[in-house]
């Protein structure tokens, strides 16, 4: 079963989670990358990932998106979100 990670940065600070749509969100495996100045790398991403017991599906990388903070807003804020599909590394629910 695929699963769609995500990483989002508000306030300055990135957020990876694994979105699972079976559990409330508060039930997510979420990491917060703290304070830092650029985006977590992919290498650092992968080994949260990990941790969580996930890997990525055969040829995903992660899809970055942008979207205005306020909808229909041209002159909100930009946030960036980055999408990729990953799996259970033992293949049953993580």
């Amino acid at each position: 079963m695929a699963y769609t990670a995500q990483i989002s940065n508000r306030g300055g600070r990135w957020r990876l989670y694994v979105v699972l749509m079976d559990l409330p969100v508060s039930q997510w495996p979420e990491h917060d990358f703290g304070p830092v100045a650029s985006v977590p790398t992919p290498a650092e991403r992968s080994r949260v990932l990990a941790r969580f017991g996930f890997v990525f599906t055969g040829g995903a990388g992660w899809e970055w998106m942008e979207y205005s903070e306020t909808l229909e807003d041209d002159t909100s804020p930009v946030r960036l979100l980055a999408s990729v599909l990953v799996r259970s590394r033992d293949g049953g629910p993580s």
